[in-house]
């Protein structure tokens, strides 16, 4: 029996089970697709799916839902919706013609499930005999309450450092470390950026008669996105551990932003807003940038550009961590098929079904065993361009002992709260105030927004 008719038969297996001990399930009363056609006939499943993404991304998808559909008989219809995503979402979940189950934003996916516009994935869980959660990584779960899961992330994202070796090694700058236990501290990281920042004429940061106007190459660019990584480094948050308070506004949190800005505004190593939209995708190959903090997921672009790249392990101020993100894939209540879309939705978590994401770049795996297994991990995080040397160190390694999740997963009323707390951290990106004058300054109009953490 090749690979296919196998799992066709676990899954077709699952089918009937998961249809047995879950008719409650559906809203649907039944209608000719659920109770069969004519001459009680069952007609056959058509689920949509929606996503986002590349071209890349839109052609593993694709095959991926062809396979599904090839191997179980459940036909898929790809929604690619590669622009406007979620205005696009929030149009056909107020229409009632939403997808059956797809991509959504952290956001939306927290505050539709509370609405009860998504299905409880729990159920699904427990009672399906080929499932076991505890397979998957902690840090996956979107859960709107204890026993109410609304979703898995799509993919792990981890964050760390990303260079181009050959212009380290001219300057005579160590390569920054994989091992979290010997991550640059703080003051050695400002000094390489300093050492990698050059103006036009070739003198680094370090030098007295070093032009920050006329820069060439920039030793380091941070996208402002990645503060958390600083903030969570310095003990500190974006809520207070109670839930209760912004932990933005406090000490440990303004600390670590305004090092954040001082790498653009007093030591000019890291590009500011304006000065980014000017730099190419292309800034590291282009020796525009030596070194960037990104996702995992820059790797992709990065395997396809013609140079010599190293990653490592973020810079800490205290403690090593990495940022974790990964927007939720969800099945949306709506769905006449919820056994079905359970099935697809199992299908796309597994590393196998969308390999070449994983193995090129884009995605991490949700399985622990990817992490674990010496055969899996050579599968995808070793041997190939996307994953240089010292990636399962720096990245891989760093995601399960150190990996943090942002706020995304678990902020309630998130969005309300970034509508306040994004200008004020605009005035700091742009140099127009301090970290604690911005953040203390929009605290009293924050503090009424709270209404602390989901899933706990």
């Amino acid at each position: 029996m090749n690979k296919a008719k196998r799992v066709a038969g676990v899954v077709l297996s699952s089918v009937l089970t998961i249809s047995l001990l879950l008719t409650g399930c559906s809203d649907s009363e039944g209608g000719p697709e659920a109770q069969g056609g004519k001459n009680g006939q069952k007609e056959p499943v058509t689920l949509k799916f929606s996503f986002w993404g590349d071209t890349i991304e839109k052609k593993t998808v694709t095959e991926a839902l062809e396979r599904f559909e090839q191997e179980t008989g459940i036909q898929v219809e790809p929604m690619h919706v590669p622009a406007d995503y979620l205005t696009k979402m929030t149009t056909m979940v107020a229409g009632n013609v939403a997808p059956d189950l797809g991509y959504l934003s952290s956001g939306a996916a927290l505050s539709w499930g509370r609405d009860g516009k998504l299905l409880n994935l729990t159920p699904f869980m427990e009672n399906d005999p080929d499932f076991k959660k505890e397979d998957y990584l902690d840090q996956i779960w979107y859960e709107i309450e204890p026993g109410n899961i609304i979703a898995m992330s799509t993919a792990v994202e981890g964050y760390g450092l990303m260079y181009n070796k050959d212009l380290l090694l001219e300057a005579g700058v160590e390569l920054p470390p994989t091992d979290a236990n010997k991550a640059w501290d703080w003051d050695t990281f400002v000094e390489y950026a300093k050492k990698l920042t050059l103006d036009d004429q070739g003198r680094n940061a370090l030098d007295p008669n070093f032009n920050p106007d006329k820069i060439r190459q920039f030793g380091l660019q941070y996208d402002p996105y990645n503060m958390m990584a600083a903030v969570v480094s310095n003990g500190g948050n974006f809520l207070t551990e109670d839930g209760t308070g912004f932990g933005l506004a406090r000490p440990e949190a303004i600390e670590a932003i305004q090092k954040l800005a001082d790498l653009m505004y007093v030591h000019h190593v890291s590009p500011t807003p304006l000065q980014t939209k000017n730099m190419p995708d292309t800034a590291l190959q282009t020796k525009k940038v030596a070194m960037t903090v990104s996702g995992n997921w820059a790797l992709q672009a990065f395997a396809e550009q013609d140079f010599n790249l190293g990653v490592g392990v973020l810079p800490k101020l205290k403690e090593s961590n990495t940022l974790l993100d990964g927007a939720p894939t969800v099945i949306f209540k709506s769905t006449k098929h919820p056994e079905e879309a359970w099935l697809l939705y199992k299908y796309m978590t597994d590393p196998e079904s969308v390999l070449p994401l994983i193995e090129g770049g884009l995605w991490m795996p949700l399985k622990k065993e990817w992490y674990t297994n010496p055969e899996l991990i050579n599968k995808w995080a070793a041997g190939n361009k996307a994953h240089p040397e010292g990636y399962t160190e720096a990245f891989m390694k760093q995601t399960i002992e150190n990996g943090f999740r942002t706020p995304g997963f678990e902020v309630k009323n998130l969005d309300k709260i970034n509508a306040l707390v994004t200008p004020a951290l605009d005035l700091v990106w742009t140099g127009k105030q301090k970290a604690e004058e911005a953040l203390k300054g929009v605290e009293p109009k924050v503090l009424p927004l709270i209404e602390g953490y989901y899933g706990r």
